[in-house]
C-alpha cells in the first residue's frame, strides 16, 4: 500500500451513528491502550484551539522535551496533524496503521478522526513523549481526544456559535459538550465569557477542577501576563498567548522558556502573510462569525476570496467580512464545498480565483484576503508553496 492510497482510505471512513469517544476508545484498547503512556494538555474551544497548541509545542521545545502535537485540520499534508520532538509522523507509520485497521473486524466501524487520534496517540507512545498538547476536533465530551486518560490540564479558549447542529442546536449546548471535557481535579484555563464561561465555571465546581479565568481587561494578571511579544499575527492572539502562557506556567515552566515559546510559534495559515505579483496576500481559516469578525477587524479593507463548508454559519460570516470587501470572488473551498450558491462572481478553481483578486488589487493597492476555510487555504497554498498535496480532502471530524 503506498502513503497515498493509506490517506484515500482513511478519508473515506465515515463516522457511523451518534457522537461518542465509545469507537475510539474500542480502537485505543485494541492498540494497548496507546494514550496512557504520555500525560496531555487538552485543547478545546471555539476559535483558537490550534494556535494555544503552537505556542504550547513552541515551549515544549524551547524546553527540550519529548513532546507531541495533534491538531486538524491539516493544509498540505495528513502529516501536519501529528508532529513530536522527532518531526511529522513518517508515512511508513500512517501506511501500517491504515494496513491494520483495515484487516481488523469492527462491530461499531472508526471513522476518520477515531482513527486519526488513535494514531497519533499509537505514535507518541512510540516516540517516547513526555507531554502532548491535543486539540480537540469538536465539542470535548465527545470527541474522539474525549479518551485521553492523563489529561494534566485543560484549556478552553472560548465558546461560539459553531458546530451547532452536532452539538444540541444552543449555546449552552455547545458550553456543556466542551465543559464536559473537565476532569475531576484537574485545572482548567479559559478565556470563555458569557453563557460558556457559566456552563464552565458550574462543571468545574462540580468536578472539584481549579478554574483560572483570562480577564482580557487585566494585561498585568501574573498568571496570564506576556513575557513576550506572540510570534502569531493579530490583534486576536494575544488571548490565545496569554491562555498558553497560563497554562505553562501551572505546568511549572520556566518563564524564559514561556517567553521563547511564546516569541517562535508557528501555525500556518492563520493570518498568513505572501506576496503574489507585488499584492500583499493573507490566508486565514475563519470560518465561524466571532473568527471573521476578529479578522476583519484587523484589516480597513481589502479584496475578499470567499469559500465555506454547508454545514457552517456562511451567512454569519459573510456579515462580517463583506462590509470591509471592496470587491469578492467566491470560490470552492474542497470536495463538498458549497459551489455557485455562495454567489458571483464565482470561480470553481481556487487559485483563479485568488489571481483575479490579485489583478484587481494592482489597481488600488489593497491586499487580497482569502478565507472562509482551512481547506480553501491549503488549496491556495499548494500555488504557494512548492509540493502538491496528495490524495483528497478528508471529511470534518
Amino acid at each position: 500500500m503506498t502513503y497515498k492510497e493509506a490517506l484515500d482510505w482513511l478519508y473515506g471512513r465515515r463516522r457511523q451513528g451518534p457522537r461518542g469517544t465509545e469507537r475510539a476508545r474500542a480502537l485505543l484498547a485494541r492498540l494497548g491502550n496507546p494514550e496512557e503512556a504520555f500525560p496531555a494538555v487538552h485543547v478545546l474551544g471555539t476559535n483558537g484551539k490550534g494556535s494555544v497548541v503552537a505556542y504550547l509545542e513552541a515551549a515544549f521545545r524551547a524546553r527540550g522535551l519529548p513532546y507531541g502535537a495533534y491538531t486538524s485540520p491539516h493544509l498540505l499534508d495528513f502529516r501536519e496533524r501529528i508532529r513530536t520532538h522527532l518531526g511529522q509522523i513518517p508515512e511508513r507509520e500512517v501506511v501500517a496503521f491504515v494496513e491494520w485497521a483495515k484487516e481488523e473486524a469492527w462491530e461499531e466501524p472508526p471513522g476518520f478522526f477515531d482513527l486519526a487520534t488513535a494514531l497519533a496517540f499509537q505514535h507518541f507512545k512510540v516516540a517516547g513523549v513526555a507531554l502532548a498538547a491535543v486539540e480537540a476536533g469538536v465539542g470535548g465530551e465527545k470527541d474522539a481526544t474525549g479518551a485521553l486518560s492523563r489529561v494534566a490540564l485543560t484549556v478552553i479558549t472560548n465558546v461560539g456559535e459553531d458546530h451547532l447542529e452536532a452539538l444540541g442546536g444552543t449555546l449552552e449546548a455547545v458550553a456543556r459538550d466542551k465543559a464536559g471535557a473537565i476532569r475531576e481535579g484537574v485545572p482548567v484555563v479559559t478565556g470563555a465569557e458569557g453563557v460558556g464561561l457559566r456552563v464552565i465555571r458550574e462543571v468545574a465546581r462540580a468536578r472539584g477542577a481549579p478554574l483560572y479565568l483570562l480577564d482580557p481587561q487585566d494585561p498585568q494578571d501574573p498568571l496570564f501576563a506576556l513575557p513576550a511579544a506572540p510570534a502569531l499575527r493579530g490583534r486576536f492572539q494575544e488571548g490565545n498567548a496569554r491562555l498558553a502562557a497560563a497554562a505553562l506556567r501551572l505546568l511549572g515552566f520556566a518563564e524564559e522558556v514561556i517567553a521563547k515559546g511564546i516569541a517562535t510559534a508557528q501555525n500556518p495559515g492563520r493570518l498568513e502573510r505572501f506576496l503574489l505579483k507585488g499584492v500583499e496576500i493573507y490566508l486565514d481559516g475563519a470560518h465561524n462569525p466571532p473568527a471573521a469578525s476578529a479578522l476583519a477587524w484587523e484589516f480597513s479593507a481589502y479584496h475578499l476570496v470567499f469559500g465555506a463548508f454547508p454545514r457552517k454559519d456562511v451567512k454569519g460570516v459573510l456579515a462580517h467580512l463583506l462590509p470591509k470587501a471592496r470587491s469578492v470572488r467566491y470560490t470552492l473551498a474542497g470536495e463538498g464545498a458549497l459551489g455557485r450558491e455562495l454567489g458571483e462572481p464565482f470561480f470553481p478553481e481556487p487559485w483563479e480565483a485568488l489571481l483575479h483578486a490579485v489583478e484587481r488589487a494592482k489597481e488600488d493597492g489593497l491586499p487580497v484576503l482569502a478565507t472562509g476555510s482551512l481547506y480553501l487555504v491549503g488549496a491556495l497554498l499548494k500555488g504557494l508553496t512548492p509540493g502538491p498535496r496528495p490524495g483528497s480532502s478528508p471529511p470534518d471530524p
